[in-house]
């Protein structure tokens, strides 16, 4: 009769072939089977070093949304290419929005450059004249007046709300957002414009 630890031993080496035989043909194979999932992954937005702040796992195609400044004058976002962007779409009659004007205000006086810019594009729709107004009042005098008076970003930008913040890389596409108010003065606000001026 066989011994029972001599069969539990060769039971366990035939299983352990077995796994590894499996384990080379997975690797060999590249795989298989997971490159939808790694593609899946690379669309989930991730949390920045920013609270709050949703970064995608691949750029979006962002449509082309047009404003006027403070002149009046119409621009895109276009003309920013080859800069990295915050865009910050407030109105003056949002609480939250005038709360966290202070704090854009000096992101743009810290690390605005030739190589960085906040946009805070406002809503409001009485024009540039009621951004401008209000900017001068907060002291936000590091922040341009821009102004969508149609309302029309709202929906080319997906918005649910006011305020939200795009951050948007040199290529134009959007590399991740923030619904709601955010310190945005704070260490890890600069450290996400940081990581994105090195891309």
């Amino acid at each position: 009769m066989s011994n029972p630890r001599t069969l539990k031993l060769v039971l366990l080496i035939i299983i352990g072939l077995f796994l590894a035989a499996l384990a080379g043909i997975y690797v060999k194979s590249g795989g298989f089977g997971n490159a939808p999932i790694v593609s899946a992954a690379k669309k989930v937005p991730r949390l920045s070093a920013m609270p709050g702040f949703f970064l995608y796992g691949q750029p979006r195609h962002i449509d082309k949304i047009s404003f006027v400044d403070g002149k009046g004058q119409p621009r895109t976002l276009d003309e920013w290419r080859g800069k990295v962007v915050l865009l910050n779409i407030w109105a003056t009659w949002c609480p939250p929005c005038r709360a966290e004007m202070p704090t854009l205000n000096n992101l743009q006086k810290t690390l605005g450059s030739d190589d960085f810019e906040v946009i805070a594009l406002s809503v409001d729709k009485g024009g540039p004249d009621v951004p401008r107004a209000f900017l001068k009042k907060t002291g936000s005098t590091a922040l341009k007046v821009y102004n969508d008076k149609t309302i029309s970003v709202r929906s080319k930008l997906g918005l649910r709300g006011y305020p939200t913040t795009l951050l948007i890389g040199r290529d134009g596409r959007e590399l991740g957002r923030l619904a709601g108010p955010a310190e945005w003065d704070s260490a890890g606000a600069r450290k996400l414009i940081e990581n994105a001026l090195k891309q």
